[in-house]
């Protein structure tokens, strides 16, 4: 196992089969400087217009199209001192008779305290002043290359993963992506301080991170992401509109409680009482959906 610092210098707006920056082994470690959702880096330098520009792509040894990258977040380190959100709900969450209602979209600061571990909102109307929370770093967008040669936007997201946004994508979770191109080509960025389910102002607190992943081929199949965290194993559809989104989950839910053993009437019980859905992101071109399971109802093989 070898640990690999990946400084790049070319960022892409689009998850596709771009020429590898980086050739890593499976198993290897990367740790890499992200630059926030509009381009900016560390120093409050432009790098690279938005939407999300990806670092990447890094290919690892030995992944061909079936196969399985295994993604596991090691750590999460914010490397800049201010994040930034919309001010305002997105339209398409509200009820439209209430759209007019909405402030304007104005781009808002968080400070970030990497000692204290806090993110709070400057100039906050007095009603929230000094609104404050925990440090909860996520990756907003990361995937592989999508398959038959597409490049799909970073806006978005679909089978390969992309813009997801889904919180519990952080330090300590592991997330699983369908290889569709030989190497994978695996693309990182987007980067939140914090995010609420749904990403419903359009952005999370957008900042800057060193990111730090541990990298693995596996040889077996999947259809649509997967993830898990200490506590719980999910997997995530990206549709619009949003119940195709959960029907892609649950489909790749059920396949995955299969490898565990249980046909679909046992998958049926399980989940019919014990799923939890969580909703990552209602904002971008394809919604996101989580299918939820905490690991306590999963049979011990």
């Amino acid at each position: 196992m070898t640990t690999h610092r990946f400084e790049p210098t070319v960022w892409y707006n689009t998850l596709g089969t771009h020429p590898a920056a980086l050739t890593v082994q499976s198993g290897d470690i990367v740790v890499t400087e992200t630059i926030d959702a509009n381009g900016w880096d560390k120093s409050d330098v432009k790098r690279m217009q938005g939407p999300n520009p990806m670092n990447g792509p890094i290919a690892i040894v030995d992944a061909m199209p079936g196969d399985t990258l295994k993604v596991e977040i090691l750590a999460m380190t914010p490397i800049r001192a201010t994040g930034w959100t919309r001010a305002a709900l997105a339209e398409n969450v509200v009820d439209p008779t209430f759209v007019m209602e909405l402030p304007p979209r104005d781009r808002s600061t968080w400070r970030i305290d990497r000692n204290a571990l806090t993110v709070t909102l400057e100039n906050a109307p007095a009603s929230i002043a000094n609104l404050s929370f925990p440090l909860a770093p996520m990756i907003g967008c990361f995937g592989v290359a999508p398959a038959l040669g597409q490049a799909i936007s970073t806006a978005t997201s679909a089978e390969h993963g992309g813009n997801m946004d889904y919180r519990r994508f952080g330090p300590g979770s592991v997330a699983y992506f369908p290889v569709a191109t030989p190497g994978a080509l695996f693309f990182l960025g987007d980067c939140h301080a914090i995010q609420g389910d749904g990403e419903i102002v359009g952005t999370g607190v957008e900042t800057c991170f060193e990111v730090t992943v541990r990298l693995t081929v596996e040889k077996r199949g999947i259809v649509w992401p997967r993830g898990e965290t200490e506590r719980d194993i999910f997997t995530i559809g990206n549709a619009r509109p949003l119940d195709q989104a959960l029907q892609h989950a649950t489909t790749e839910m059920v396949r995955w409680l299969a490898e565990f053993g249980l046909d679909t009437l046992a998958a049926s019980h399980l989940l019919g009482q014990a799923v939890r859905y969580d909703i990552g992101n209602v904002y971008d071109p394809a919604y996101t959906v989580a299918c939820r399971l905490n690991k306590q109802w999963l049979p011990k093989l």
